[in-house]
């Protein structure tokens, strides 16, 4: 199974809490026959969110651990850089087509290209994130990951 993980899950394998028991149990997305990807932006996120937390050695050693195992997916694609497109004009409820059913859904920026990156490379997306929860089942498989601790 190829897993998308989202930058909070990349934040739950380093603070390694009980969470990240459940992940492994129920996904196991590092585990053989997997593939683990994430991002370019997550890769970003990620390495943004230790310099403004200032994490020490250890911790960005583990981060570093942790990247080395992942595949990083790239968005400088063409059906990446249109499914965004597309992704962002549905998530506004306004695309020509395919109705949203509800209130538009303002996403961010990094989030609409993690769903891109997701739909285009048919990855399950593994987050503790709601903001992706009306693209389940017409663009993205999602695997929703609540926090224990």
């Amino acid at each position: 199974m190829t897993y998308l993980l989202d930058t909070n899950i990349l934040l739950i394998y380093i603070r390694q809490n009980s969470t990240l028991s459940w992940i492994d149990h129920n996904y196991n997305p590092l585990g053989a026959g997997n593939i683990p990807v994430i991002s370019v932006v997550t890769a970003g996120e990620i390495r943004s969110i230790a310099l403004r937390n200032s994490w020490g050695k250890k911790k960005y050693q583990q981060l570093e651990t942790l990247l080395n195992q992942l595949v990083v997916a790239d968005i400088n694609a063409e059906d990446v850089i249109e499914r965004y497109a597309e992704i962002d004009a549905f998530s506004q409820g306004r695309l020509k087509g395919k109705q949203l059913g509800f209130s538009s859904r303002n996403m961010g920026k990094n989030d609409l290209w993690i769903a891109a990156t997701a739909a285009v490379i048919g990855a399950v997306l593994l987050t503790a994130d709601a903001d992706f929860d009306h693209l389940e089942g017409v663009y993205i498989k999602l695997a929703k990951i609540v926090v224990q601790d």
